[in-house]
């Protein structure tokens, strides 16, 4: 019942707005829509035809359009879609009045000379505080950092460093962390929020400060900074130069958003995609991001399939054996694939290190042995109740045993060996290590046949 009043509800609403839209009844739209929780406006907002956008854009200060468009959710390309719906100066006020690393991020996604046209007509200082950040490279602590901080210097007391987050708390991106500097603009310490409201006014800086601050460099790599802040528990971390000069802060919400990014980067290149295909991306779009990959699997899998015609005398005398190649080759496949997942989600946390590595990789092993000795008994039953053939149930039972060992250290190993030529790890993908582990399985397989040969004709 509750459910069914909540969903009535947001019907409501959206018909009161869209007949406010459509009878431009700017004061009952302002009043409804403003109304709304921040999630639903930009729900509402991408829901909505372009006419009624255009509405939207009039009925809204370039402000407001601003904190709504730092809700959205959409693809890259629906950026530069929206904006140019807009009227050009709004649209560059707009970008003037969002936070500035999401500004960039938006601007990063736009041709050069739209980027160019949008900073010259935003306010100068506006403009140069987007510019620094524009300069940094992509996917580093630069790129993703804000400069709308509060700092304080050392020197001053409560009284004052409360007066100065009072002015400037309703530009920052992040108040409940105050970063310490001293005269030269080097970070020297940082005092929380609430360290600041419980200590007397009269009391300086110096004393209540934690000098020991946890800072990135402005190079840093995104991944490893969304580790830093899941380490710590950080809702914000302070960015430095070489010199420790403060930069900038990176806020826990842009931490997300790279771990999704990365997340989402990862899983995709273990489906062997170059990244996420959108539902709206044309076939021809997918089809040319998919395509390299399954040309060189397919090259792959011309090779094993050559490799299965090199023992073809073997398959005349004993044709039973052509049953169990998918059994064996599948199997090999699926548990790689399984060390690879582990191996590759231990690297991107951080969990797996050069200390634990060789950890990993024996473990592995040691579960690629239990698993694959109960599997090969499993087998070997079931073949020779099936066939009656006990050498070639015992066949079939050794050759998964081995394939299965071999097929989760190659799952664990390989991914290592990546990280530690700085590849990433995650292009292993998991169509490549079992086509890799298929390889393996058949030269596994064909060569105990070729041992047990004499029992099995």
């Amino acid at each position: 019942m509750g459910e069914n009043s909540l969903e009535q509800n947001e019907l409501h609403q959206q018909a009161l707005l869209n007949s406010a839209l459509e009878n431009k009844e700017i004061h009952n739209f302002r009043d409804e829509f403003l109304s709304l929780h921040p999630y639903d406006q930009a729900q509402f907002f991408i829901g909505i035809d372009p006419v009624h956008r255009k509405q939207v854009y009039y009925f809204l200060s370039p402000e407001e359009m601003a904190f709504l468009f730092e809700q959205l959710e959409i693809e890259d390309d629906e950026y530069q879609k929206l904006l140019s719906e807009m009227n050009p100066q709004y649209a560059a006020d707009v970008l003037s009045y969002m936070f500035t690393d999401n500004a960039v991020d938006v601007l990063n996604l736009l041709e050069k000379d739209q980027v160019a046209s949008y900073l010259t007509m935003m306010d100068q200082k506006e403009a140069q505080e987007i510019k620094d950040l524009l300069h940094y490279e992509e996917y580093t602590a630069g790129s993703i950092m804000t400069t709308e901080y509060v700092a304080i210097e050392a020197s001053q007391t409560v009284r004052s460093a409360m007066f100065i987050l009072k002015n400037e708390a309703a530009k920052a991106e992040m108040i409940y962390y105050l970063y310490v500097v001293d005269h030269d603009k080097k970070l020297v310490g940082v005092i929380s929020l609430r360290d600041l409201i419980i200590e007397d006014d009269d009391t300086m800086i110096t004393e209540i400060m934690n000098d020991r601050v946890v800072f990135v460099s402005v190079g840093d790599d995104q991944e490893d900074i969304a580790r830093k802040m899941k380490d710590y528990n950080f809702l914000a971390i302070p960015v430095v130069d070489f010199q420790r000069h403060l930069l900038g802060i990176i806020t826990i919400d842009d931490i997300v958003d790279v771990i999704d990014e990365e997340a989402s980067e990862d899983y995709s290149k273990l489906a062997a995609v170059s990244d996420m295909d959108s539902p709206s991306k044309s076939p021809f779009a997918a089809a040319k991001k998919r395509l390299p990959w399954l040309i060189v699997l397919l090259f792959l899998g011309m090779f094993t399939a050559s490799l299965i015609g090199r023992f073809e005398d073997t398959l005349k005398q004993v044709a039973l054996l052509a049953v169990f190649i998918p059994l064996i080759g599948g199997m090999a496949g699926n548990t790689g694939t399984q060390a690879l997942a582990v191996a590759v989600r231990g690297i991107a946390t951080g969990d797996v290190n050069e200390e634990s590595k060789w950890k990993l990789v024996l473990r592995e092993a040691g579960t690629g042995l239990i698993t694959g000795a109960t599997c090969g008994i499993l087998i070997m039953i079931i073949v020779y109740l099936w066939k009656g053939e006990l050498f070639l149930g015992l066949l079939v039972g050794i050759s998964i045993l081995a394939s299965l060992v071999v097929a989760t250290m190659s799952g664990s190993l390989i991914p290592l060996l990546m990280d530690k030529l700085n590849i990433d790890p995650a292009v292993a993908s998991g169509p490549f290590i079992t086509t890799i582990n298929d390889i393996i399985s058949i030269l596994i397989y064909f060569g105990m046949a070729n041992l047990f040969m004499s029992h099995l004709t």
